[in-house]
């Protein structure tokens, strides 16, 4: 039996209003098929998107691999999301290419038809989003029940912890179009950086350095680089008073050495870019409150989580293009200020 043909479970949630930045035809897209599976089973918009981009994130798949039914089928697809055939047919069951319903449930398979279409197949973006909805959902709609099915799922801590910030970013701000990124420190400041990213440290043991130093003066404002949430604030004998925030699009911007934090700034809050996070100075290398071992920078990194572990990449060819593009967009602010202010 189809899915669609089920009586939900839970009461259906309002749909997610049409965003008019939602211009990219396949988000357009991606977005008609969260609405209409959260419309069904009570499962808020933004868990289904999250798990899309987070699967969007660490796919490694080889389309060079794969056969051209398989080309033809993804080629065709919005969503990110695959489920392991082991997952979706039923570890046991002897035929990997099993559509249908009643024997993918007989050998204990997740695959569900989505579309009433009579088939439960994995390359059918509806079948896999009403599939992994009716997993999520086995335990009820809330936060910890989503969770917790997660994790069955996934297996992978972080990976719980990734997918429900994001679909927290995504309910603040009611849409996926979260690109836009802003340069770290205020751009009207006076600073300096270059690509220091690899380059040898020695205190604390021989390491490399993960990330670009911005050099600035002492409270200096401190501006977060994305819309994200924010994971971790506090103390860290390396980095110093040190802020982390997870973005949109999984990745982990850290920001180290800093003076202090905005005043009632905490975990789990959300941010958008430029808003003002702390400020920047000479703090680590020591126990709480140590300053002063170095001249005032930011320590600026990139982390992104692949699914089975976390790792650094060169956050300098970003801030590059931040720095270019946070510098347009103040210009277009100052050019909108006076024209407003000359037709007043």
């Amino acid at each position: 039996m189809s899915i669609l043909f089920l009586s939900p479970l839970f009461a259906p949630l309002p749909l997610l209003a049409a965003n008019p930045l939602e211009e990219d035809p396949k988000n357009s897209k991606r977005v008609a098929l969260y609405q209409s599976v959260s419309a069904l089973t009570g499962i808020p918009w933004e868990y289904l998107a999250s798990l899309d981009q987070y699967e969007q994130n660490i796919h490694q798949t080889s389309k060079k691999q794969a056969n051209a039914s398989t080309e033809q089928s993804n080629s065709e697809r919005v969503l990110s999301i695959e489920v392991p055939v082991e997952k979706w047919v039923g570890l046991i069951n002897p035929n990997p290419n099993d559509v249908e319903e009643e024997t993918i449930q007989y050998f204990g398979g997740i695959g569900r038809d989505g579309d009433g279409d009579g088939k439960a197949d994995p390359h059918n973006d509806m079948d896999v989003l009403a599939t992994i909805a009716t997993v999520i959902s086995k335990n009820g709609i809330h936060e910890d029940s989503i969770r917790e099915q997660i994790w069955r799922y996934y297996l992978q801590p972080t990976a719980v912890d990734v997918i429900t910030h994001i679909a927290k970013i995504y309910s603040t701000f009611g849409t996926i179009d979260l690109q836009q990124k802003y340069f770290p420190v205020a751009i009207h400041a006076d600073y300096s950086y270059r690509n220091t990213w690899g380059d040898r440290r020695g205190w604390g043991g021989l390491r490399i350095h993960e990330g670009t130093d911005i050099f600035a003066n002492y409270g200096t404002p401190v501006l977060s680089t994305c819309y994200g949430y924010v994971e971790l604030i506090g103390w860290n004998r390396f980095g110093g008073w040190r802020i982390g925030i997870r973005d949109a699009q999984n990745q982990y911007h850290y920001f180290a050495h800093l003076n202090g934090f905005k005043k009632g700034l905490k975990q789990g809050d959300i941010v958008k870019p430029g808003d003002v996070i702390g400020s920047v100075g000479s703090t680590g290398y020591g126990p709480p409150g140590t300053s002063g071992k170095f001249p005032p920078h930011l320590h600026y990194g990139l982390y992104r989580f692949n699914g089975n572990k976390t790792y650094s990449f060169d956050p300098y060819p970003l801030l590059k293009k931040w720095e270019k593009e946070t510098r347009q967009l103040k210009k277009a602010k100052q050019s909108s200020s006076k024209s407003k202010k000359g037709r007043s």
